[in-house]
């Protein structure tokens, strides 16, 4: 099966080529990172930064959960394929998550909930070892929270809620850190500000915008390179 997808990219008039992926100097034996080394990478890691833009629209902060295990001796990411009937990112690939509500007691809560509804992941015992930075997408201005979590074991029963997941998906670390499937593209936005847009080219589908920004920061740390352009308490995505 080819690689990339169907994905809708909305390139607009002005970009150019970035920079290759921060982890394309490192050797193949050091771009296959396992579950214990996603642990060590967040024992010692910064705070997250805080989404300090501008305010949204009033939605309320979102939450999603990056879900890993190990697989073969390599540690793996549980994503989602967006249902091509929701409003906003159709298609898209993307972690477990969505909108808090107002039972949620934080967003660890609001990422474990909404994993739950969408492919049915049992989340008894899964480790929560830190957050990635939030960052927010470019048309709300809402943050978003992402949560890493661990499993002890790759997930089972999982099942796809048809009104939000049109597929469940999972890929290893390794394969995201292979240079040549990796891509950033620089694009002029509206506000007349450049920005670094990432890009995975994965088997059926690429995974861009906000997902593809918090991968990069999770690789970076795991593979222990800096991340470059990464999300932080600037970063707006599309």
């Amino acid at each position: 099966m080819d690689r990339g997808g169907a994905q809708v990219i909305p390139r607009p008039r002005v970009w150019r080529p970035g920079e290759p992926a921060p982890w394309a100097e490192l050797a193949a034996s050091a771009r296959q990172p396992t579950l214990a080394d996603v642990r060590a990478a967040f024992v010692d890691a910064p705070p997250p930064k805080p989404w300090t833009g501008p305010p949204g629209d009033g939605r309320r902060t979102s939450a999603v959960l990056a879900a890993l295990y190990e697989r073969n001796g390599l540690a793996e990411v549980l994503l989602t394929r967006r249902s091509q009937n929701l409003r906003a990112h159709k298609g898209e690939v993307s972690f477990p998550g969505g909108r808090s509500e107002p039972e949620d007691a934080d967003a660890i809560a609001t990422a474990l909930r909404e994993a739950r509804e969408e492919v049915n992941l049992d989340t008894t015992g899964i480790e929560i070892i830190g957050e990635l930075d939030h960052l927010a997408t470019f048309s709300s201005g809402a943050s978003i929270v992402p949560v890493v979590g661990l499993l002890n074991a790759p997930p089972t029963g999982l099942v796809a809620e048809p009104g939000e997941v049109d597929a469940i998906l999972s890929v290893t670390l390794a394969e995201l850190a292979e240079p040549a499937y990796f891509r950033e593209e620089i694009w002029r936005f509206p506000d007349g500000q450049d920005r670094s847009i990432n890009f995975y080219e994965v088997v059926g589908d690429t995974i861009w915008g906000a997902t593809a920004r918090m991968l990069r920061q999770l690789l970076a740390m795991v593979l222990g390179v800096d991340a470059g352009p990464g999300p932080g308490s600037a970063s707006l995505t599309p």
